[in-house]
């Protein structure tokens, strides 16, 4: 495929609801496919949003330098044969979606430069995370006090925080902390 311009990065975004007690198995699953995926050219990284009180989504991130390395991976033997051993840990099929740019987390800015070092990555997720994940239960329940503490709401909660930390602060924070996080430096002064 002919691109008019540099490839964009994309994310894939899967979700797969693991059925009650098969946590454990699929954390499992997850330990195996990861690294296997990351052996694939042009892999960029990986974010598994784990569910929290209780639920049982987990929404897995994967990013990729463009669609072509993407649709290889995702054809792949390998994966294929990982996707088969989901049946008997899922409640339903898995939920796949792509996103097209490098507006996701931590993508690095352009191909050949590394990810922000780890305890930057951590720092901006914590600040994102942290008052996501007290601010919006407080919110619903002001709201919704009848709700709170219960299966119904978490749900709620959970949902408004993945979509916010994933379709805006995320993109909105890594955009405006860029240069913090992967500093430009000039060649020849590498660290």
């Amino acid at each position: 495929m002919d691109w008019p311009h540099q490839p964009e990065h994309i994310t894939l975004v899967i979700t797969h609801s693991v059925q009650a007690g098969k946590q454990a198995d699929y954390e499992r699953w997850l330990a195996v496919i990861m690294p296997e995926a990351a052996l694939f050219s042009g892999h960029l990284g990986v974010n598994v949003l784990r569910p929290v009180h209780g639920e049982l989504t987990y929404t897995v991130l994967i990013r990729f330098d463009n669609v072509d390395n993407l649709y290889h991976w995702l054809q792949s033997d390998q994966r294929k044969a990982r996707v088969a051993e989901l049946a008997t840990l899922l409640s339903g099929k898995e939920h796949i979606e792509m996103r097209p740019g490098a507006a996701f987390w931590f993508t690095p800015p352009a191909p050949g430069q590394r990810s922000p070092a780890r305890w930057k990555q951590f720092l901006v997720t914590l600040a994102v995370i942290f008052p996501s994940t007290n601010l919006v239960p407080w919110f619903w329940s002001e709201l919704f006090p009848n709700l709170k503490g219960t299966l119904p709401g978490h749900f709620l909660n959970d949902v408004s925080v993945v979509a916010l930390v994933v379709w805006l602060w995320m993109p909105a924070i890594t955009r405006l902390l860029k240069n913090w996080l992967s500093p430009q430096t000039p060649p020849g002064e590498e660290k």
